[in-house]
């Protein structure tokens, strides 16, 4: 089934959750006058019809960015907000069934009259506090991207390494991930991610993967953005899932496919990005060296596995301090700890944090780890260690909350 055929069964079923819920709505609240009823249903449907129709007008047809993704945002919202209300409605519902299975037909079935002696109705009370809890996530959902897409934040950490060359020690590296530049709608909040970074003044920078979510075109207006992204020992990256256009073009190869791969390698070039495709330097100074390597996207399950570790380490045996840029933090596990044990660190990305959660300083939850065992911050296992960034933007649901951006900044000591 193509994704004309997906979005139209899924906007099928959006259709058929609104029209339940409408029904509910009138239901509970049948004091209303007809001339207020005759307003709520003109506004309820033109505001979902005209958003359904915006759906495909923003996937199909070549809209300004900012409007396409009003569009999408205001769908998404409104959409989860009915997701919650359904169970009180469903409940309501079911309730409502028994009762009449049982025989009770003295007007069960008018959920807007109250039970004798109760002050409110069952069915009254249930619709009510569905429409409460479907406010919740709108307004939260929606203060995440009003507060939380583009509230950048410094992750500061001390990475200690014990064979770290002395030339090295003190060293400032610097991580982002994930930019996905085509859910960008603010450039001048994505420039000021960039000027937060640079002010720091890293020694060296890491780019672990996912620069677009399908296609290269998407960097057309970030690219002179993070162009800026320089550092005086270099700028290293890798490439993510999204970044091969398998989400877009297919699993299959085709000339498009292939074209689009080369002008995002191109891009990285053009950025001054030393991008490493299973591949290794040697980063100098004062005459000591360490290792950066890089490879491919490397994921568990359904994701691409296209990195060749027995190529990025080729001729590092003699570097006391090997550091791996890897895409997806399932790769620690599913093959560096095994059988890699001379990696001392790994740089990934990926998780996102699932951009919802709860960050602290000694307390951190998101229901992505339930999924990924490794998926923000620091982790160690016996000599070796793994950082997870959890992304500079978004994908999908265009804000965060509680799981903000990150840029990291870590400080390389020899103990």
């Amino acid at each position: 089934m193509g994704r004309t055929g997906l979005l139209t069964i899924l906007c099928f079923f959006v259709i058929l959750l609104d029209f339940y819920c409408y029904k509910a709505i009138l239901a509970v609240f049948k004091n209303w006058t007809q001339k207020t009823i005759t307003y709520f249903s003109r506004a309820y449907w033109f505001i979902n019809g005209a958003l359904i129709i915006g759906v495909f007008c923003a996937i199909y047809l070549n809209l300004f960015l900012t409007f396409r993704a009003v569009i999408l945002v205001a769908f998404f919202l409104i959409t989860v907000g009915k997701l919650f209300m359904l169970p009180f409605l469903l409940i309501d519902d079911l309730r409502r069934l028994v009762i009449k299975l049982k025989g009770r037909k003295e007007k069960a079935l008018e959920p807007s009259e109250p039970i004798p002696g109760d002050p409110i109705s069952r069915s009254k009370f249930l619709v009510k506090a569905g429409l409460v809890v479907g406010a919740v996530p709108l307004t939260s959902l929606s203060w995440g991207i009003i507060s939380g897409a583009y509230d950048y934040k410094i992750k500061n950490v001390k990475l200690v390494l014990p064979n770290l060359p002395k030339a090295f020690d003190g060293i400032k590296l610097g991580q982002i991930s994930d930019i996905h530049s085509g859910s960008f709608y603010n450039k001048t909040a994505v420039k000021g991610g960039v000027d937060l970074l640079l002010a720091q003044k890293p020694d060296f920078v890491f780019f672990t993967g996912d620069l677009v979510n399908n296609v290269t075109s998407e960097m057309k207006d970030y690219q002179d953005i993070f162009t800026r992204v320089k550092a005086p020992l270099g700028v290293y990256s890798v490439l993510g899932n999204h970044d091969y256009g398998e989400y877009y073009f297919g699993k299959e190869s085709s000339a498009a496919k292939t074209k689009n791969l080369n002008d995002l390698i191109a891009t990285h070039k053009i950025m001054g990005w030393d991008l490493l495709m299973n591949q290794n330097r040697r980063l100098k100074v004062d005459g000591e060296e360490i290792g950066i390597l890089g490879i491919e996207n490397w994921g568990m399950g359904r994701f691409p596995k296209y990195g060749r570790m027995d190529l990025a380490t080729q001729n590092t045996d003699d570097l006391p301090v090997k550091l791996l840029l890897s895409h997806d933090p399932s790769h620690w596990r599913g093959q560096v700890l095994q059988q890699y044990p001379q990696i001392d660190a790994m740089f990934s990305g990926h998780t996102h944090g699932m951009q919802f959660g709860v960050r602290l300083e000694h307390v951190q939850w998101s229901p992505i780890q339930y999924i990924y065992k490794e998926w923000a911050g620091l982790y160690r296992s016996q000599q070796q260690q793994l950082y997870v960034n959890v992304g500079y933007g978004f994908l999908g649901y265009p804000g965060r909350v509680g799981i903000l951006p990150e840029i990291t900044i870590f400080e390389l000591k020899r103990s």
